[in-house]
């Protein structure tokens, strides 16, 4: 059974979606209800988080909370692969509110046999990496992380690719992303754009 690990920040990871820390925290914890159903519904799936409420919203969907050691997204993900057995791993961020099983699913068959599999955001970052191994992983994240991570896999000797699966592309850092993608969005973060836009028309 694959491994899933998403590392959550929470709302002030989120700091460039809107001006009020409620209306992130709302959306941040919406966002990644959605992806958690996709990925529960693929294997054990692990949250790496300092955010009570994340973590709640871990233990209710079926998946383990982790405490993050700090120290970015990276170390974060660092703390979600210990322990964790080779084979299918999966590394997905938690501002994919599009994804569904059948797109993890994809990531997973397209990776070659023993090697490392991404998805790169439309900027050159990584959204998402499949991994043969924990060891396999580097804390690379940031700007053109998808090219370091794919360097890095070629360093170890192992066959690298980056997989286009477009409900993994697209990230969302800003409202406007939300708005493009709306109609594309899980349940939870559909309803809570719903309830945003109810307020703000009061």
């Amino acid at each position: 059974m694959p491994t899933v690990v998403i590392p959550f920040a929470g709302a002030q990871g989120k700091t460039r979606l809107h001006s009020s820390s409620r209306v992130r925290r709302e959306l941040s914890l919406a966002m990644l209800g959605d992806v958690l159903a996709a990925c529960v519904a693929v294997g054990r799936t692990r949250v790496v988080t300092p955010d009570s409420e994340g973590a709640d919203a871990a233990r209710e969907s079926g998946a383990e909370p982790v405490d993050d050691p700090g120290g970015g997204q990276g170390e974060a993900v660092r703390a979600g692969l210990d322990g964790v057995e080779p084979g299918g791993i999966l590394v997905l961020n938690a501002d994919l509110p599009c994804v569904v099983p059948s797109d993890l699913r994809s990531l997973l068959v397209a990776t070659p046999a023993g090697g490392v599999a991404l998805v790169e955001a439309l900027d050159g970052t990584t959204n998402a990496l499949s991994l043969p191994a924990a060891d396999a992983f580097a804390p690379l994240y940031g700007s053109d992380s998808a090219a370091r991570f794919r360097a890095h896999a070629a360093g170890l000797g192992l066959e690298a690719l980056s997989v286009a699966v477009p409900n993994i592309c697209e990230d969302v850092d800003t409202m406007a992303d939300l708005e493009r993608l709306q109609l594309r969005c899980g349940p939870r973060t559909q309803a809570a754009l719903g309830e945003l836009a109810t307020k703000e028309r009061t």
